[in-house]
């Protein structure tokens, strides 16, 4: 199984026409995990490989849907995929992935703090 994002792609086949803007390709990851769903893919993931029909109930939409996710993550080089048989399995290819998820939910819940202060504050000064 190999992660090869679909920038790492468009690169080589347009080698010539220049540098492919870092930014652009940051931005891709960013994007790719800006979905609940598939947050919740990523965390079925986050224990290792698993077969898309343990995703599928777990995060509790349509295959069709969860197939869909599964494709920009993997075009984002986030997960790989590796066919078993019938089953198609799914797995991080960098479990540092899992670091930027952990900053995000530190971000918010510092932010809750600083929300919940504010409305103490407020609720005193009634």
């Amino acid at each position: 199984m190999r992660c090869t994002p679909s920038w790492e792609k468009m690169k080589e086949a347009h080698m010539y026409e220049g540098k492919r803007d870092t930014l652009e390709m940051k931005a891709e990851i960013v994007e790719a995990l800006a979905h609940p769903l598939r947050l919740k893919i990523l965390e079925k993931l986050h224990d290792g490989a698993c077969c898309v029909c343990r995703i599928i109930p777990y995060v509790g939409a349509e295959q069709s849907n969860v197939s869909h996710h599964l494709s920009i993550l993997k075009n984002a080089g986030i997960v790989r995929s590796q066919k078993k048989g019938m089953e198609v399995w799914y797995d991080v290819c960098d479990r540092r992935i899992f670091r930027i998820i952990n900053l995000v939910s530190e971000l918010l819940a510092g932010q809750m703090q600083q929300n919940h202060r504010r409305l103490s504050e407020l609720s005193k000064t009634r």
